[in-house]
């Protein structure tokens, strides 16, 4: 029998096409990455993820980041009006993927330090930048509740 860790790396590991989040509408992001990167750890003590585990993860917030920069931009500057707009709220739902990525890997980093005993000052640090961004970013989506959303994928 697989251990709950192993059955979060075999969820968590798709392509990005997969597990974006950023078609539909705005408004529910914060949510909707949590599912990806938060709710697959519940009950799993995050001092305990392995690092191959932590590496898909890495590896998925990079691919939400090259999307935003890669896709989202360019194709904002290249669409106008209801287009643009949407593209707008879907690179909004990307970053709030990208951050919450982010801030769960901060958060099982300070985990398996605070386990060994190591000094955690730095990426608490790290967890506070990033959290700021994620906070403005979800609330910025929660503004855009109801607007339609359009992904990169």
């Amino acid at each position: 029998m697989l251990d709950p860790q192993h059955n979060v790396l075999i969820r968590l590991l798709r392509s990005y096409a997969d597990f974006q989040i950023s078609d539909g509408t705005g408004g529910d992001a914060e949510a909707q990455a949590n599912a990806v990167f938060v709710d697959p750890f519940a009950g799993i003590d995050l001092s305990t993820v392995d690092a191959a585990t932590v590496s898909t993860m890495t590896t998925m917030r990079k691919a939400a980041e090259s999307a935003e920069t890669d896709d989202f931009n360019p194709q904002i500057d290249a669409a106008s009006g209801d287009a643009a707009d949407a593209l707008q709220v879907g690179k909004i739902k990307n970053k709030v993927l990208k951050l919450t990525g982010e801030v769960q890997v901060l958060n099982i980093k300070i985990a398996q330090a605070q386990a060994t005993g190591d000094d955690t000052s730095d990426l608490e640090s790290q967890l506070a930048d990033e959290q700021t961004k994620l906070t403005t970013n979800i609330a910025t989506d929660t503004d855009n509740a109801g607007k339609t959303s359009q992904g990169v994928a």
